[in-house]
């Protein structure tokens, strides 16, 4: 069990950096091209691929101070918790930066500007097929093999992959802003109705904060060892 945790922890590390590299060349692409286009759907896509970027890379560095530590008296328990630690932090500023997309839409939705639809829709676009790249990428060993050992090395192990399964689902989560961002530029390209670029925006915010909320919720059972049910 021991060894098996091992390389997929190494694993899922290795994989982990190659999707955070993907991650953050397709986020510089729609953020600069989000001012450029003054599209507010794919500059939310833009700061939300960012948010999963920094999640990530916490991710990552918790993978590091895991492998570093996991031998150390310092932690008698294990070091699994430091994993917890990183996504609980990365759902705070997924949540930070749920809020200010949002208020950004309502300014924009008060205060509209012109959008250059084709440049947007190209770059949103690309962004999902990053987006669709890093969860074939991760897909691999996500759900684990833990299914073959006792209920309590099952625990052991969600444990101690679910930084990687909270990286995971926060890039699922990015595919779908993608999609709503696409989704919203088209029908402002063909139906001339700008509003709903906005309302897009809006409602990628909103989806950021639930998934922030339900990530901090996730997190903080298992750091203050709270029993579920």
């Amino acid at each position: 069990m021991h060894k098996h945790s091992h390389e997929v922890t190494n694993e899922n590390e290795k994989k982990t950096l190659i999707v955070i590299i993907f991650t953050i060349i397709a986020m510089a692409a729609e953020i600069a091209y989000g001012y450029i286009t003054n599209s507010m759907a794919l500059l939310a896509d833009g700061y939300h691929m960012g948010t999963h970027a920094l999640a990530l890379g916490l991710t990552y560095i918790a993978y590091i101070l895991i492998r570093k530590f996991k031998d150390s008296p310092k932690f008698p328990g294990g070091t699994n918790k430091i994993g917890m630690l990183a996504a609980y932090t990365s759902s705070l500023f997924l949540g930070f930066t749920g809020i200010w997309i949002i208020l950004e839409a309502i300014e924009r939705l008060v205060n509209p500007l012109k959008i250059e639809f084709n440049e947007a829709i190209l770059v949103a676009v690309i962004g999902l097929i990053v987006n669709a790249v890093c969860i074939f990428i991760m897909e691999g060993k996500h759900n684990g093999d833990c299914c073959e050992h006792s209920e309590h090395e099952h625990h052991h192990h969600d444990e101690e992959d679910y930084n990687f399964k909270a990286a995971y689902y926060h890039i699922l989560a990015d595919a779908l802003t993608s999609i709503l961002a696409i989704g919203a530029l088209v029908v402002g390209k063909y139906l001339n109705i700008l509003c709903f670029d906005s309302i897009v925006g809006i409602l990628g915010g909103i989806l950021i904060l639930r998934w922030a909320v339900g990530l901090l919720k996730n997190t903080v059972v298992i750091l203050i060892d709270m029993k579920k049910g």
